[in-house]
């Protein structure tokens, strides 16, 4: 070999050396793209995909893993979704979670059978059980219900659910109340304010839009869903899918002090298929992240790290995810 080819042999050696030296540590990371499915836009599971993804996004320099959210049908369709192959990841109930895992309840879970690598990463804000009466109408606590007006929701709806769960755990049958009504969520501040009921019941995370137009539209009173008790005395003859909630003194109009209630929780779900590496990052990357995870919506303000690893949580959690939990202190 000639000393000109030594030379340039040994110059080309050095520029690869500095390239590779060079270029960033996520050069020769295997790139990840990941879809959290959430919910209807103008609904609380949306900015919570759209928190995580966020999140996600901010490190992917440093794991590899980029994240989208979708706007879905909700509950359902992202926990069959993600059994599907389709979604890595979705926002779902507590209650839908712990039928899905069984494989009972619902007609598409029975069918398609138990759902037992469905797994949890986290659960989330309460679904809080808030009901909100006319002023005049003398409804002060759920028991006061009795031969009242009530909206109980369509059939299928959580809302409707969550109502035949009140209604069972005091003991009253549906002729218990003087009307049953089946109006659509949007229908029915409107409908309470016009006084063709007396009250209204909603299962969302607070603040809630539907009960804000109503406490805003007419004189009301947020009923208290558990009398001279709290969460825990609530929860008596309640499914196991139901964890204590609060509804906060001044969050709406007339409604100046705590209300305990029930809630279900939304949780945030993945399942087996995807590695817990991947899980590993997306859980680090809220809880390393958490003052601005949880500032990114109203309903977010009062969570805390333990009680999203130990509240509601009807699945287990994904292996992923305890990594996480185990290396942070927090298991």
């Amino acid at each position: 070999m000639s000393s000109r080819t030594r030379l340039l042999s040994t110059n080309f050696a050095a520029l690869v050396l500095i390239a590779a030296t060079s270029l960033p540590a996520s050069a020769g990371m295997k790139k990840q793209f990941i879809s959290i499915g959430t919910g209807g836009v103008t609904g609380i599971y949306y900015p919570l995909g759209g928190a995580v993804c966020r999140l996600v996004n901010k490190g992917r320099k440093n794991h590899g893993v980029r994240c989208s959210q979708n706007s879905t049908g909700g509950s359902v369709y992202n926990i069959q979704t993600i059994r599907a192959g389709e979604l890595e990841f979705g926002v779902a109930q507590s209650d839908r979670v712990y039928e899905a895992y069984r494989g009972i309840g619902r007609k598409t879970f029975q069918s398609s059978g138990a759902f037992k690598n469905l797994r949890a990463l986290f659960s989330a804000h309460a679904e809080a059980v808030t009901i909100v009466a006319r002023k005049d109408a003398g409804i002060y606590s759920v028991s006061d219900l009795k031969g009242k007006r009530l909206n109980v929701g369509n059939r299928g709806t959580g809302v409707r659910a969550s109502w035949e769960v009140l209604e069972k755990s005091l003991g009253w049958q549906r002729s218990d109340l003087r009307l049953a009504a089946e109006m659509k969520s949007a229908e029915v501040p409107s409908a309470l304010c016009a006084n063709k009921i007396d009250a209204m019941i909603v299962v969302a995370g607070n603040p809630n839009s539907i009960v804000n137009e109503a406490v805003t539209t007419c004189d009301t009173v947020i009923v208290d869903t558990c009398p001279n008790c709290g969460p825990k005395c609530c929860k008596r003859n309640i499914p196991d899918y139901y964890a204590g909630a609060m509804i906060p003194g001044g969050m709406y109009r007339g409604n100046a002090k705590d209300i305990p209630t029930l809630g279900m929780r939304a949780i945030f779900v993945g399942s087996t298929s995807t590695s817990a590496n991947t899980v590993y990052h997306v859980v680090r990357s809220v809880f390393s992240n958490f003052k601005s995870f949880r500032k990114s919506h109203p309903a977010f303000n009062q969570l805390n790290k333990r009680d999203m690893i130990g509240v509601g949580l009807t699945v287990p959690l994904h292996d992923g995810a305890i990594r996480y939990f185990k290396e942070a202190g927090l298991m």
